[in-house]
């Protein structure tokens, strides 16, 4: 399905900037920097510059960002994106870590949505495994999951509003962010960092009248996700900072690696839900939303379609979920039940083994590589395995580090603000970043 695009209003009058611009033979904002553009970026480049360094206190930059940006004016020449600041070493922590207590650490790279890390962390796994996990299971994950992507796209969407000066939005989508923070606490006990999945399935069953809560919140929310369009689809000042900035075309943008709604701005309808269908996702309907235009804008557009989807998602999830356990029947991959532990020599061994001794879960020899469809991208995981209870090799591809390497492609011949739009528009993690 398609994006509604609003009407493009047109300019009105040639800023002093666009004049200079085009009295230096310079590329307009937004357009691709081509072989024929060199001589006069390089003469550009030789003429009036500064540099400046963006972050990692500025607030657009989260305190975890840095881009080294090379100015003339207030145009930018060259931009070096230097991630780093976060020091969190996640795959070296993997390997002293078993498979189970790694996802505690998974919470802590998109920590906009956890629960989406922990899912597809737990599928690596169990490929690894080579089991199935029960059907009443990979329905509670996908709720957890597409929860978290809304929450993730709200806080997204809500603090790139902020960064350009819609402040408002801010405050609605946070509000909404809180709701599903009270779902959350419902079902794991935790808010953000819930450490609620678990290899061969998750830790507990939703509690009585949690379906009927899950069910209230996708109705309310659908009213205020009116109010939030309302609010910036036919923004004038919105659409002067956001349409045309950052732009690339599909064919670029797939060299470059780019996934999640960044790709579908540019009209390539890539969604690992669709196309390499995990959990019960082949089991559900929704649409994939893509737009046309492949800036800014459009990266906005999307993320607020998936929103909706992720509810209608949801819903059926709701519907079709059928009853039964929410754990393999195998204790050793499986943690046991809290009164098994409690309650039988045999629970307390078994939690023993996969938990006090570090022994962990003996996994089989070997490599695999999966991907989800996280909010941001496609979340991929490549594990080694020995055939200890401990990983021997991890690597994560992070959709948020390769975007956040793509800055200096879609800033270059922009101002300095369009740059604070760009980086609002991919939702760079910085926890996604950092090795």
């Amino acid at each position: 399905m398609s994006v509604d695009h609003p009407e493009v209003i047109p300019e009105v009058t040639v800023s002093s900037t666009e004049e200079l611009k085009r009295k230096l033979n310079l590329p307009r904002k937004g357009y691709k920097i081509g072989e024929d553009d060199e001589e006069s970026i390089e003469a550009w480049q030789k003429h009036d510059t500064m540099t400046l360094n963006f972050g990692p206190q500025h607030p657009a930059t989260h305190g975890t960002l840095r881009m080294l940006l090379n100015l003339s004016g207030e145009t930018v020449v060259k931009l070096d994106p230097r991630p780093g600041y976060l020091h969190t070493g996640f795959e070296k922590l993997a390997e002293y870590h078993t498979f189970n207590q790694f996802i505690a650490v998974t919470d802590r790279m998109n920590y906009l949505s956890p629960l989406a890390n922990n899912v597809g962390f737990a599928c690596a796994a169990e490929k690894l495994l080579g089991i199935t996990i029960p059907p009443r299971a990979q329905y509670i994950r996908m709720i957890q999951a597409e929860l978290s992507r809304i929450a993730d796209h709200l806080v997204s969407i809500g603090t790139h509003a902020l960064d350009l000066g819609a402040f408002t939005v801010f405050l609605y989508g946070f509000r909404q962010r809180e709701f599903i923070y009270d779902l959350f606490e419902i079902s794991t006990g935790s808010r953000l960092t819930t450490s609620y999945t678990r290899i061969g399935g998750v830790m507990r069953d939703f509690p009585e009248g949690h379906v009927e809560q899950l069910a209230g919140f996708c109705k309310q929310f659908m009213m205020v996700f009116d109010q939030i369009e309302g609010l910036l689809n036919h923004n004038k000042i919105f659409h002067d900072r956001t349409q045309g900035i950052g732009k690339i075309g599909a064919e670029e943008a797939i060299n470059y690696g780019m996934t999640g709604p960044s790709i579908r701005a540019c009209g390539v309808p890539y969604d690992l839900r669709k196309d390499e269908p995990y959990l019960a996702y082949d089991q559900v309907d929704f649409d994939i939303p893509v737009g046309t235009e492949g800036d800014v804008f459009e990266r906005y557009l999307v993320r607020m379609e998936e929103m909706k989807q992720s509810v209608r998602i949801i819903e059926q999830c709701l519907a079709q979920m059928p009853k039964g356990p929410v754990k393999v029947d195998d204790h050793t991959v499986a943690l046991p039940d809290k009164s098994k532990v409690y309650g039988s020599i045999e629970g307390l061994i078994h939690h023993f083994k996969l938990i006090m001794d570090h022994h962990g879960i003996d996994m089989p020899a070997g490599e695999i590589y999966h991907a989800t469809e996280a909010p941001n991208g496609e979340l991929g995981w490549y594990i080694v395995s020995d055939g200890n209870g401990v990983p021997y090799k991890v690597h994560i591809r992070a959709p948020s580090f390769i975007h956040f390497a793509m800055m200096p492609r879609l800033c270059q011949g922009g101002l300095i603000g369009d740059g604070v739009a760009v980086l609002g528009s991919l939702n760079v993690i910085a926890g996604e970043c950092d090795r």
